[in-house]
């Protein structure tokens, strides 16, 4: 009879959180940035499904999917409805379809902050793509045959 050999995977699993928090903070600026340099919802989630893939090899499926249960087909149809009611909420006020409007605001702790209608756009965006990339991942990695 073979003795089974668990594995000690503790420097997996503390280099694993600390990257993963890494490149997420990263996706997050990206994120905010995309309306005036590079960036935006696109790249942002992308990277932000790449720390989430990260997490997935580092942990077993079993256990992410506890910590992370999310319906990954739902939050594509969620990203779709926020990025195509960002767009016809301009044609309400008779501009074209995606019209961008911006306005300067102050915010008490952030200052004067330029708050842009991009910004939900951006969101469904991101939403989809994070969705997207997961679903096709981890479909491929469920797959028995």
């Amino acid at each position: 009879m073979k003795k089974q050999i668990k594995s000690n995977d503790v420097m997996l699993h503390t280099l694993t959180r600390v990257v993963t928090f890494i490149i997420l903070a990263f996706s997050v600026y990206l994120f905010f940035a995309g309306h005036n340099n590079p960036g935006g919802g696109f790249i942002g989630g992308l990277m932000t499904a790449s720390a989430l893939l990260l997490m997935y090899l580092g942990f077993d499926m079993k256990s992410m999917k506890k910590a992370l249960p999310f319906n990954y087909t739902s939050m594509i149809a969620v990203g779709l409805l926020i990025a195509i009611a960002t767009g016809v909420s301009s044609m309400l006020f008779g501009y074209p379809f995606l019209t961008q409007f911006f306005e300067y605001y102050q915010i008490p702790i952030l200052g004067e902050t330029e708050l842009t209608t991009a910004l939900p756009f951006d969101l469904g965006v991101y939403l989809v793509v994070v969705a997207i990339a997961l679903t096709i991942i981890l479909t491929i990695a469920e797959d028995d045959a």
